[in-house]
């Protein structure tokens, strides 16, 4: 354990804390003390033990507004965390619509692919037919224009 001096209210004090806190005790006092005298110079004299009491209940009344902030963020984060969530399941959700509309569309563009591909081999397939339909005919045409000349 470390000894350290401490001045309070114009007073000399020597408390003891664990090795290394010597200065972390030295502002904690510097705090109370300062509470101490903005306070004993707003109320004026009112008897150092009343003034402790009030300086006390000041603290305690931060203490425990700052504890009711840190709660207040806590489910301001909560909040957001779950909201995050939210989010990132309607953004998952979104993306996995879109890569099915993809795949459908891809699919969609395959087969008119396949058709395109199919028709263009059956309208190759008529087209021969009826080339060779013609040339049939042309061909007949030319037999019975040279028999008859």
């Amino acid at each position: 354990m470390a000894n350290v001096n401490i001045k309070f209210n114009g007073k000399e004090f020597l408390l003891s804390c664990e090795n290394g806190q010597e200065d972390h005790l030295e502002e904690l006092a510097l705090v109370l003390n300062e509470k101490f005298d903005k306070l004993k110079s707003s109320l004026g004299n009112i008897g150092e033990n009343k003034l402790l009491l009030i300086t006390a209940i000041t603290i305690v009344d931060e203490y425990f507004e700052t504890k009711k902030n840190i709660e207040i963020k806590k489910k301001e984060i909560i909040n957001l965390k779950d909201k995050f969530k939210e989010l990132k399941f309607l953004v998952n959700n979104y993306r996995d619509e879109k890569e099915s509309y993809i795949e459908k569309l891809q699919s969609d563009i395959q087969e008119l692919r396949n058709d395109l591909d199919a028709n263009k081999n059956e309208y190759s397939k008529i087209i021969e037919k009826a080339s060779n339909e013609i040339e049939e005919f042309l061909e007949k045409t030319r037999k019975e224009t040279s028999i008859q000349q």
